[in-house]
C-alpha cells in the first residue's frame, strides 16, 4: 500500500512522535532512542507509519541552509511527499518548517502535538515536546500534513 492510500489518524502521528521524546540529538541520524536530528525525527515517524522512506536524504552539513545557493531544499522535499497545510492554522500531527530569519531557507522542523505544543530535536538536547511560543510561531515558514492524515 502506498503512503497516499494509507489513512493515518493525527493521534497516531503525535503518539509516534512522542515515542521519540528523550532520543539524543545526533546530526543526520534517525534511530529512535539512539539519536536523531529534526529531519531524522520526521523520517522515523514516516517509517513507523508508512514503512520505507520515499527517498534518502542527501548528506547535509549542520549549516546546509545557510550554505544553500537559494531555494528551499527542505520545503521542496516536503512538497514531494507531504501535503501542503495551512501555515496559519496547522493541525496536530502536521509537520512545521521554521525559518530562522528572512533571507534564509527554512532549516528546522518539528511535529505539532497540540495547538500550542510541538515535538522537535535540536542540537545540544534530546527530542522534546515544547511550547509553540510566539518566538517559534513567528518563524513558521511552511506546514505540511502526512499523506492520509485525518
Amino acid at each position: 500500500m502506498s503512503a497516499g492510500a494509507t489513512r493515518i489518524s493525527r493521534a497516531a502521528i503525535v503518539a509516534e512522535a512522542r515515542g521519540w521524546i528523550g532520543t539524543p540529538y545526533r546530526h543526520q541520524a534517525s534511530l529512535k532512542g539512539v539519536g536523531c536530528d529534526c529531519l531524522g525525527l520526521v523520517r522515523g515517524v514516516w517509517r513507523a507509519l508508512y514503512g520505507e522512506e520515499p527517498e534518502a536524504p542527501p548528506p547535509y552539513a549542520a549549516d546546509w541552509a545557510e550554505a544553500a545557493a537559494g531555494g528551499e531544499p527542505l520545503a521542496d522535499a516536503a512538497r514531494r511527499h507531504l501535503r501542503a497545510a495551512a501555515r496559519a492554522a496547522p493541525a496536530p500531527g502536521d509537520v512545521l518548517l521554521f525559518r530562522w530569519r528572512r533571507g534564509l531557507a527554512a532549516k528546522h522542523l518539528g511535529i505539532l502535538a497540540a495547538p500550542d505544543r510541538f515535538i522537535h530535536a535540536h542540537e545540544g538536547a534530546a527530542v522534546a515536546e515544547v511550547a509553540l511560543a510566539p518566538w517559534w510561531r513567528r518563524r513558521i515558514a511552511y506546514a505540511f500534513s502526512f499523506p492520509g492524515a485525518q
